[in-house]
């Protein structure tokens, strides 16, 4: 199929050469099956870096191939036609062998540099993958300084903390570093550059409420644990929690709103995870009147909402918070305990029931199939989204499941434990491959892209009961919201 360059590819200046072309991989091959979602998260943490590296002087591009729905071969060719000195990868567990096979079908002339989760997990792995023998940085952590440092001379690499390769004549990872050089490793998040959306393929975008939208993120860290988590505080000793500062959020979002956007989607884990950034982003979001023009998503900490006096609540409201993202997870009273989640069923109800009395909107998150849940644990989650249905039926805002099969990820504490049974090899618990809940069923549309399973079963229930549980649930959240299912 032949592919469109200008309309793929965003940021670029096509009269210069292209430094750094950076790379999302799709999902899936889309030449086996084309993509039905309609709408995926933009590539933020891609932006900065090339909003970043642009602001430097330098020509930088994205390929977000998951949103444009790109097979793996017409990727490999415009990457290929588009020359770029550099390609970078962030490297996912779901999305890892797409991305390998693409870097594998590169030209010899391009450079390669990787990041994300999956490379900070297992850096040793990568760089010995004989698909990746030509990579030349993989970056730990937040790459925007180190990014710029690459791309003015690869030798550089020996000089910059959390950059590893594959030595030419021992073929064992090597990484760099020297005394002064840390300051890479956390950005000052006030003082990086506001994202250019051009590098985003659907960022500003025209919602289903008719409303111009934009996803920003307000915080970098988290400090929780969740076992599951690839961005759990175990998973990521080398991330410094920042947040920040009102006035600078507030900057970014009056610069959105002269290009009309009234809606915003904060991202990020500490929005409103932590009381200390609530009580001053809402003082600064009262002053500004921010409720008045606008209305805002962010996601958010159970136990930190329980925590929070009415008078806070209804703060929230008065000052536009549209929808609250809650990682429930589990509606198992061990489960939660065991996946460390500090949170109980009664918080859970509370928090939800307090919220759209208020006519805050409320999307929980759910995971079926964790390691040692039984039969009668999963029931009780599946009972607890029931639950929480019927609790906010009579509220002005609304209760949303969404629901998903347990995965395992490198790095995470959860990965840890699995290991450490004997039971699981690492190459077991990565062999990832879509789950098919029923494409053709309208109620499912675009489910299954995200949901992967390793084909394991960690608890008592078999994966097919797994899936049977997921498409009822679907099913069922598409007939009480008429197919919203994001």
């Amino acid at each position: 199929m032949p592919v469109n360059q200008p309309l793929l590819v965003q940021g670029i200046r096509p009269a210069d050469p292209l430094d750094l072309l950076l790379v999302n991989a799709p999902l899936r091959d889309y030449a086996i099956r084309p993509r039905v979602n309609d709408y995926t998260l933009p590539v933020l943490g891609m932006a900065y870096i090339a909003t970043y590296a642009a602001a430097r002087g330098w020509n930088v591009a994205v390929l977000d191939a998951e949103a444009h729905g790109l097979p793996v071969a017409d990727t490999i060719h415009l990457i290929n036609l588009l020359a770029p000195r550099w390609a970078g990868f962030n490297l996912l567990a779901p999305t890892y062998e797409i991305s390998a096979t693409i870097a594998a079908g590169l030209t010899p002339d391009i450079r390669i540099m990787v990041g994300g989760h999956h490379a900070k997990a297992m850096p040793q792995r990568i760089l010995a993958d004989p698909r990746l023998a030509r990579c030349d940085a993989l970056i730990i952590g937040e790459a925007e300084t180190r990014v710029v440092e690459l791309l003015a001379d690869h030798r550089n690499r020996a000089d910059l903390p959390g950059v590893m390769w594959l030595d030419p004549i021992l073929k064992t990872p090597v990484g760099g570093g020297r005394p002064g050089a840390g300051h890479h490793l956390a950005p000052d998040i006030n003082a990086l550059p506001f994202v250019d959306r051009t590098y985003l393929a659907q960022d500003p975008y025209l919602a289903g409420d008719h409303r111009i939208e934009a996803n920003m993120v307000g915080a970098r860290g988290c400090p929780y644990d969740c076992s599951f988590c690839g961005a759990a505080v175990s998973a990521n000793p080398d991330v410094t929690i920042r947040v920040r500062q009102p006035d600078n959020i507030l900057t970014e979002m009056h610069q959105l709103r002269d290009q009309e956007v009234t809606a915003f989607r904060f991202v990020d884990d500490l929005f409103l995870g932590a009381r200390r950034v609530i009580d001053q982003m809402m003082g600064a979001f009262s002053g500004d009147r921010v409720g008045d023009w606008a209305v805002w998503d962010a996601t958010g900490r159970i136990n930190v909402l329980h925590r929070l006096p009415d008078e806070t609540l209804d703060l929230l409201a008065a000052c536009g918070l549209r929808e609250v993202a809650l990682g429930v997870e589990s509606g198992s009273e061990r489960m939660l305990t065991y996946i460390d989640k500090r949170i109980t069923r009664d918080m859970i109800l509370s928090v939800v029931r307090r919220l759209t009395t208020r006519g805050i909107k409320v999307k929980g998150y759910f995971i079926l199939g964790f390691p040692t849940e039984t039969r009668a644990e999963l029931a009780e989650t599946v009972d607890l989204i029931h639950r929480l249905w019927d609790l906010t039926d009579p509220a002005p805002g609304t209760f949303r499941a969404s629901v998903f099969q347990f995965r395992p990820y490198p790095g995470t504490p959860e990965w840890g434990r699995l290991m450490e049974t004997g039971r699981y090899t690492a190459d077991q618990l990565l062999n990832y491959a879509p789950v098919d809940l029923g494409s053709s069923d309208e109620a499912l549309r675009g489910r299954d892209e995200f949901n992967f399973s390793s084909g394991l079963q960690f608890g008592e229930t078999p994966e097919r009961e797994i899936h049977q549980h997921l498409a009822e649930l679907a099913r069922a959240q598409y007939a009480r919201t008429e197919g919203s299912v994001r």
